[in-house]
C-alpha cells in the first residue's frame, strides 16, 4: 500500500508541480490549498507525510503544524515546510513545533524524493 502525503499550498501549479514529483515516486497525493484546509484533510484520511508552504492565506503553515502537532494521531507525523522563506526565526520557529525538514522554493522534485525517503522508511 502506498504512503499518503498531504500537500498544503495556496498556488494550485506548485502543488500540481509537487504531487507529480510525488506520483512519480509512488505516493498518494492529496492536497489542500491552506492550512484549515490541510487540517480538514486530515480528518478521514490516514496521513504519513506533510509538505506544507510557510505562507497562506486563512491559516499560515506553522500554525497548521503547531496545531496537528498537539493532535495525538499526528504527533510523530513528519513535517516538510517548501517555502520561499530562508529566514533562520521561521526555520527556528518551524524546528520548534516539529518540522523534521526545510525545503526553499523552487525545489528539486529528486531532494524532494530523497528527503521523503528518509523521513518515511519503507
Amino acid at each position: 500500500m502506498s504512503k499518503t502525503i498531504l500537500v498544503v499550498d495556496d498556488s494550485a501549479s506548485l502543488r500540481q508541480v509537487v504531487a507529480i514529483a510525488l506520483k512519480g515516486g509512488g505516493y498518494t497525493v492529496i492536497e489542500g490549498c491552506d492550512g484549515q484546509d490541510g487540517l480538514d484533510k486530515l480528518k478521514g484520511n490516514k496521513i504519513h507525510l506533510i509538505v506544507s508552504d510557510v505562507n497562506m492565506p486563512i491559516m499560515d503553515g506553522l500554525t497548521m503544524v503547531k496545531t496537528i502537532k498537539s493532535m495525538p494521531e499526528y504527533k510523530f507525523t513528519p513535517v516538510i515546510m517548501l517555502t520561499t522563506e530562508s529566514g533562520e526565526d521561521k526555520k527556528n520557529a518551524g524546528k520548534e513545533y516539529g518540522v523534521r525538514a526545510w525545503m526553499v522554493k523552487p525545489f528539486k522534485p529528486a531532494q524532494m524524493l530523497d528527503a521523503i525517503s528518509k523521513l518515511l522508511p519503507a
